[in-house]
């Protein structure tokens, strides 16, 4: 007994008239366009995971960029003033 009252024999002669039609060339194709689809898939998840895991470190570094570059004017007007 196989999968839900179907036998082993049934599902490889229906196989078989899969392959009969379609040929086995296109099998190959669908095999390599779906493990190019999970490959995608779990790398996306990975780049999900990895940019989740940033994302606190990148608000850090974006205040230290504004606090940097809000201090840069008022020291070049000191530096200005300076030469007067």
């Amino acid at each position: 007994m196989g999968f839900g009252g179907i036998s082993i024999w049934q599902l490889l002669i229906v196989l078989v008239i899969i392959i009969l039609i379609f040929g086995t060339k296109k099998f190959r194709n669908i095999g390599g366009d779906l493990g190019n689809a999970v490959k995608g898939f779990k790398k996306a998840m990975t780049d999900e995971e990895t940019a989740a895991k940033d994302q606190p470190k990148q608000i850090e570094e974006d205040a230290d960029f504004a606090e940097t570059k809000t201090a840069e004017p008022a020291e070049e007007k000191e530096k200005t003033a300076d030469k007067s």
